[in-house]
């Protein structure tokens, strides 16, 4: 089972400054070189589903510039939202992405939920995922390097094709567990991501038979779908906190909790450290160090 991390480039409190490049930079390489397998960036303008608004650094920029300093980890997008770019530009700028990265980029992508930040920069939030499967039917043709034309409800193109063409299959990660979303995963993704849980539990155990479920409905092996799971990981220490939702327990609990999602068959496991800084990941470190498998 791969292991990765969560880029640290949204404001943290209401009182506490948006992470600069110079911190996601340092804690992008830190990662890397405590043998982690991947890093991530989720794709927001701004998060009001608080009392407050958090602020977030943009993602793609975020992703290129990790790209360029990095010399190992993948890079993902958890997820990428295909309401905010064109989907023809998602395949463009995938395939530049990756090759400034040396073959390194996952394109995780979603339908996006946040109605707030959709309103207030004048992307319509009708038909989200409807848009969205038609996102899909141009970006993954794209991306194997195939000439596309489609015509869609919400989006046309005409003998479009990637030039120069993709250096690889970029590996498309779909994220989502409502049954549409995990239909849509099924069909036309290599990942697929539900978030955000702590130690699996039983809803986690469903989510992923149901899904599995899906993928054979499909015509698919189950086995062709790599399973990715977002967990919540809490330094008890420095941070108290009851949410479920959130793996707090000590670094040998957290071994152990790593392990038993690998046994669920989890293919990747991309953890969000709270507090989000290198102190974090130092500890995450030394829980991979200890883990049985």
């Amino acid at each position: 089972m791969k292991i990765g991390v969560i880029l640290p480039a949204a404001q943290v409190d209401e009182h506490g400054g948006t992470p600069d490049w110079r911190t996601v930079h340092s804690f992008a390489q830190a990662a890397e070189s405590h043998g982690l397998d991947s890093v991530w960036m989720f794709d927001h303008f701004f998060d009001r589903s608080r009392p407050w608004t958090q602020a977030m650094q943009e993602a793609w920029t975020i992703v290129s510039a990790v790209a360029a300093v990095t010399q190992r980890v993948e890079i993902g997008t958890l997820a990428l939202c295909t309401s905010f770019r064109n989907p023809g530009l998602v395949a463009k700028m995938a395939v530049t992405a990756d090759d400034v990265s040396g073959e390194r980029l996952i394109l995780g992508l979603g339908a996006g939920w946040h109605d707030e930040e959709y309103q207030a920069f004048g992307y319509p939030i009708d038909h989200r995922v409807d848009r969205f499967e038609e996102a899909l039917q141009i970006i993954g043709p794209l991306l194997r390097g195939t000439r596309v034309s489609f015509q869609g409800r919400y989006y046309e193109i005409r003998d479009a094709e990637l030039a120069p063409s993709p250096g690889r299959r970029i590996p498309v990660l779909v994220a989502g567990d409502r049954p549409r979303m995990l239909r849509l995963a099924a069909r036309y993704a290599d990942a697929w991501n539900t978030a955000w849980f702590g130690a699996p539990d039983e809803e986690l155990r469903q989510l992923t038979d149901t899904f599995t479920d899906a993928v054979e409905a499909e015509g698919r092996d189950p086995s062709s779908v790599t399973r990715t799971v977002g967990m919540n990981v809490r330094d008890p220490s420095r941070a108290a906190s009851d949410d479920e939702r959130e793996f707090a327990g000590p670094i040998e609990e957290l071994a152990h909790a790593i392990d038993a999602h690998e046994s669920m068959g989890t293919g990747h496991l991309i953890i969000q450290l709270l507090p989000h800084d290198e102190r974090s990941l130092d500890r995450l470190t030394d829980a991979v160090g200890m883990r049985s498998t």
